[in-house]
């Protein structure tokens, strides 16, 4: 699996996240401007744009990232991070393997939910951003594959089709992620991560 570009890499280590922990009115800021990419996108946004609507100085802005496209990567990682911490925590306590592919994917579709299709187009077209993107798509597919193993482990999924499910799952993700199955199939990534768990669970539940 290909690892985040070098671009990203740089960006994100170079965050100020990575140096040192955020105040909490950095933190609060943080989540605000999550809200507003979240609803309206971040592509168009200078930083004076987001200066303004944020209430601060552009310096304010500054102490979060070096420029514009930096934080709008910072602000991107810190919804797909979050957006796996809540998803893994609905699914604690879930033991049945059905149940757990059935909460996870409702989780990730209800997380994508919350993203505007302008967020997510400026996602798909921003490298760093979408590398991020796709380093949380390769550990959904990771968790996946050991729900998966799991129900195998447990009698409740069909081994002889299990490993070939599991595989092919990493793909759709990997279609869902890249966007290449949501143009071809006309829905966001939110219905198309849905109808992935409709899928898995008919065909791998045993009979």
């Amino acid at each position: 699996m290909p690892d985040v570009d070098e671009y990203a890499r740089r960006v994100l280590s170079s965050s100020p996240r990575a140096r040192k922990q955020p105040t909490a009115r950095q933190r609060a800021l943080l989540a605000e401007l999550e809200e507003l990419f979240l609803a309206e996108g971040f592509a168009r946004f200078t930083l004076d744009d987001l200066a303004a609507r944020m209430h601060c100085s552009k310096t304010t802005l500054y102490a979060l990232a070096p420029s514009k496209e930096q934080l709008a990567v910072e602000v991107v990682g810190r919804f797909f991070k979050g957006a796996a911490r809540r998803i893994e925590r609905r699914i604690e306590g879930v033991d049945d393997a059905r149940k757990i592919i059935e909460v996870y994917l409702a989780g990730v579709s209800d997380e994508l939910n919350r993203a505007s299709a302008t967020f997510m187009d400026d996602v798909a077209s921003f490298p760093p951003a979408q590398a991020v993107y796709e380093v949380n798509s390769q550990a959904a597919a990771a968790r996946i594959r050991t729900f998966i193993a799991k129900g195998v482990a447990d009698g409740v999924f069909r081994k002889v089709h299990a490993t070939l499910i599991a595989e092919m799952a990493g793909l759709l993700v990997e279609a869902i992620q890249t966007g290449v199955l949501g143009r071809r199939a006309g829905v966001s990534d939110a219905e198309a991560f849905t109808a992935l768990a409709e899928l898995l669970l008919g065909g791998v539940e045993a009979g």
